[in-house]
């Protein structure tokens, strides 16, 4: 028997109500924005929580001179196609990019997301 149906990932950011409106694009998830905090979630459970952080500083990706902590795969069917829309969103593409079946891109609070093939 399970203990939860759905996990939550939170990320720390400088300003939630922007990367819940990147997010919510992103997965056409719907946007709740409160003062400091930020949810985006689907029709179907799932969610993914922003926080406000004071001073808060970017992950440095692939070094940890500021560890990723976390990042997120997105599945996609077209890299090309979901790369071009991820761009327009705001997000930004990481120049190592290190595999052929998935690209690496930084939100914009900076936070390492890949966009993946199966």
């Amino acid at each position: 028997m399970a203990i939860a149906r759905y996990p939550s990932i939170v990320l720390d950011c400088p300003d939630p109500a922007v990367l819940a409106r990147f997010y919510g694009e992103l997965l056409d998830w719907k946007v709740e924005v409160s003062e400091d905090w930020a949810d985006v979630r689907a029709d179907h459970g799932q969610s993914l929580s922003l926080q406000q952080v004071a001073d808060y500083r970017a992950p440095v990706w692939p070094s940890q001179e500021a560890p990723q902590q976390m990042h997120l795969d997105v599945t996609v069917d077209d890299l090309d196609t979901a790369e071009a829309a991820v761009l327009a969103l705001g997000a930004t593409k990481h120049d190592h990019q290190p595999g052929t079946t998935f690209r690496v891109f930084l939100d914009p609070a900076g936070h390492p997301f890949c966009l993946c093939v199966s």
